[in-house]
């Protein structure tokens, strides 16, 4: 298994998420579960079905959060140089085939998130600009090509 990489903001909000879903998620599926208890036999309560179907999710995502939150490498913003691209690192680039320029976020793969433009490590973009400093050119392997971009700024 790879190694799971974490931003200091993306524990941050996973801490946030997890404290919300314990405390306000849960406790309102709990209610929904005894309220639907007392509706009488539960081999034909639908209401009690799909409560205990939602407490069941929900408890996924709280036990995957935690599991994040214990085995993943923490990347704090003082460890992060602006000399060499590396996770926690805004990186402006130019696109050289479309002529644009860019700016992508290089995160952990369990942070990565294509609409706020963060880049996992893991993906062949942030393959790619792991190592890069201002001015290299460097290749990213997409599946539809190869595609070049010019390191602008690292931040």
């Amino acid at each position: 298994m790879a190694e799971l990489f974490m931003t200091a903001q993306g524990k941050k909000e996973k801490e946030e998420r997890l404290n919300y879903l314990k405390n306000n998620e849960l406790p309102e599926v709990l209610e929904k579960i005894k309220i639907a208890r007392e509706f009488g036999d539960l081999s034909e309560n639908s209401e009690y079905d799909a409560a205990k179907k939602e407490q069941t999710i929900l408890m996924n995502e709280i036990e995957t959060i935690e599991e994040m939150l214990r085995k993943a490498t923490i990347v704090e913003d003082a460890d992060v140089s602006n000399d060499v691209v590396s996770i926690g690192n805004f990186v402006k680039v130019y696109d050289m085939e479309f002529e644009e320029e860019e700016t992508y976020k290089v995160v952990g793969n369990i942070e990565s998130d294509p609409r706020k433009k963060y880049v996992s490590n893991e993906s062949p973009m942030g393959m790619a600009l792991l190592g890069a400093k201002v001015g290299d050119i460097i290749t990213v392997k997409a599946p539809a090509g190869d595609i070049q971009m010019k390191i602008l700024e690292i931040n």
